[in-house]
């Protein structure tokens, strides 16, 4: 399966763009989350394997990504079959992150990107994958961790992060889990402002 990267991220947003044109006149705006955000703004220097949308904005309102518009699903599985990209390259994954709560000032830190007339990507700040980031960390580890390291978070803002986090899941196994991850990264020092 085709991987997106530094290389080939713009070319495939280009083709989804002329493609949605092709299909009707609408102009979708997806927020854009996780890998191919931190690609896109050359925060890490990574392959993914898709895109993943946290929301979208409609009539200039913040709104649940999920379900995509028919025209945009059909697109882009149109363009999976043509380019090798994986079936599920653009998805609603993280959808319930909007659900839960996006951390406040989210939307004044969207960074946009006009691809062209028919799409529109709003990329999270370098400061909310900081949130993102440490909350898929603390239970799936691996990649997110290495791209939380990469983004170098501040004892402030890992604070911040963590707190956001902790509104999320009010157990006290996750508290347990944030605490064990902050201490292997070496944020113990901000526990005790939690």
């Amino acid at each position: 399966m085709k991987k997106l990267n530094q290389e080939n991220l713009d070319s495939i947003l280009i083709q989804l763009n002329d493609l949605i044109g092709l299909e009707t006149e609408k102009c979708f705006e997806l927020i854009v989350c996780g890998g191919s955000a931190l690609i896109a703004l050359g925060l890490v220097n990574r392959a993914t394997k898709d895109i993943d949308i946290v929301a979208r904005i409609a009539h200039g309102r913040i709104i649940d990504p999920a379900p995509l518009p028919e025209e945009l699903v059909k697109t882009a599985a149109k363009l999976a079959r043509f380019s090798g990209l994986p079936a599920d390259w653009l998805n609603t994954g993280p959808a319930d992150l909007y659900r839960m709560g996006l951390p406040q000032g989210f939307a004044q830190r969207l960074v946009a990107r006009v691809i062209g007339a028919s799409l529109i990507l709003h990329y999270i700040s370098r400061f909310d994958q900081i949130h993102f980031k440490l909350y898929a960390a603390i239970d799936r580890g691996g990649y997110h961790i290495t791209d939380l390291l990469a983004l170098a978070p501040s004892d402030e803002e890992i604070t911040q992060a963590a707190r956001w986090t902790l509104t999320h899941d009010v157990s006290s196994g996750f508290r347990e889990m944030l605490e064990f991850l902050l201490r292997e990264l070496d944020y113990e020092r901000v526990i005790a402002k939690l």
